[in-house]
C-alpha cells in the first residue's frame, strides 16, 4: 500500500487568528461549510479545536461512501489535526500569515491506498476529487469570513 496525499490551499483577507477560530468550530461553522458530499454530520464531543470528536458521511464519489469518524488534535499554533477512527486518514488544516491582515489555510489530507491497479487509480484520481471538495470548504470558508 502505498500513502495518497490531496493537498490544496486558499488566501483570506482575514487574520490567521479569525480563519483558525472559524476552522475550528465544529459545531456552527464547519457544518455551514459543507458540500453537499457530506452527511450525517454530528459533534459527538467538544465543538471546539482539540478534543472534538466529529462524524460525517462523505460520499466521495457515486459509488463510494466513507463513514468517518475524526478525532481532532492541535499539535502547534493554528493547526488542526482530524485523524480518522474508521481509517488511516489524516486530514490537517493549516493557517498561516502571509500578510497584512492575510491569512493562508492549507488542507492536506493522507491515507493508506490500496493496492494493485485500484491503488493506481486511487492514486491517480482519488487526490483530484478530494481536492474539489476541499476547494468548495474553502470557497466556503471565504464567504463566511465576509
Amino acid at each position: 500500500m502505498g500513502q495518497v496525499q490531496a493537498t490544496t490551499e486558499s488566501v483570506y483577507q482575514a487574520s490567521p487568528q479569525r480563519v483558525f477560530d472559524a476552522l475550528a468550530d465544529y459545531t456552527a461553522v464547519r457544518p455551514r461549510l459543507l458540500p453537499v458530499q457530506y452527511s450525517e454530520y454530528e459533534v459527538r464531543a467538544g465543538g471546539t479545536g482539540a478534543g472534538t470528536q466529529v462524524h460525517w458521511k462523505l460520499q466521495a464519489t457515486e459509488k463510494r461512501t466513507r463513514d468517518c469518524l475524526f478525532a481532532v488534535t492541535e499539535p502547534s499554533a493554528h493547526r488542526l489535526v482530524e485523524t480518522d477512527a474508521n481509517s488511516t486518514m489524516v486530514i490537517t488544516w493549516t493557517v498561516s500569515p502571509v500578510g497584512a491582515d492575510q491569512a493562508k489555510v492549507t488542507v492536506e489530507a493522507t491515507w493508506q491506498g490500496a493496492t494493485g491497479i485500484g491503488g493506481f487509480f486511487e492514486r491517480t484520481f482519488a487526490p483530484k476529487g478530494l481536492n474539489r471538495i476541499h476547494d468548495e470548504i474553502l470557497a466556503r470558508l471565504a464567504s463566511e469570513l465576509g
